[in-house]
């Protein structure tokens, strides 16, 4: 069953000892600390590791202004990105030197190939992530719900375990990246 965000939050308020809420303009305590929490956890989640399920690929084209300085292209970034992987040109998504400054990306080739971690839907997250954003949601939740700091630290330490185990699932879904241009592999050769 794929949950949504209020479900996502609901079910980490009841691992609390909470009530869950049925929005987060439900004017409960509750909805309101799950409506400034959730967002934030969830794109911190998503951002800090190569999830299968949130990379995607697009074909970005420059715009019309260039950089100031250092690279001759400048290219808007997707509205759902929040972490790059990787540029590329042609049919490699990876190859490019780019840089990051003020929500673009600048590079020296006029079209570029971005591989990104997005923002998906919340109901294509697969059950394992689903398990590791209710584990941190409700370790964040702790201390405004409950105020106990003690219980909040185990939460932690769980929501990091469940973390962990997610990051190890995921990792088995595509096969492993295989070293290339590496000095010293290229010394054997």
């Amino acid at each position: 069953m794929a949950l949504n965000d209020v479900a996502l939050c609901s079910r980490a308020l009841i691992r609390i000892g909470a009530a869950p809420i049925t929005s987060f303009d439900d004017g409960t305590a509750e909805s309101e600390i799950a409506g400034a929490l959730y967002a934030p956890v969830r794109d911190s989640l998503l951002s800090s590791y190569r999830w299968s399920f949130a990379t995607g690929q697009i074909k970005l084209t420059a715009l019309s202004e260039s950089p100031t300085a250092d690279y001759q292209y400048a290219f808007q970034l997707p509205s759902d990105f929040l972490k790059a992987v990787s540029c590329g040109a042609g049919s490699k998504g990876r190859g490019v030197n780019y840089r990051i400054a003020q929500g673009q990306i600048h590079a020296n080739r006029n079209e570029i190939t971005l591989t990104y971690i997005y923002r998906p839907e919340e109901e294509a997250f697969p059950p394992f992530f689903d398990g590791a954003v209710i584990a941190r949601l409700s370790a964040e939740f702790c201390i405004p719900v409950t105020e106990s700091t003690s219980r909040a630290e185990a939460l932690f330490r769980i929501s990091e375990d469940e973390f962990a185990k997610s990051r190890q699932i995921d990792a088995q879904q595509h096969s492993p990246t295989a070293l290339q241009d590496f000095s010293l592999i290229d010394i054997r050769d």
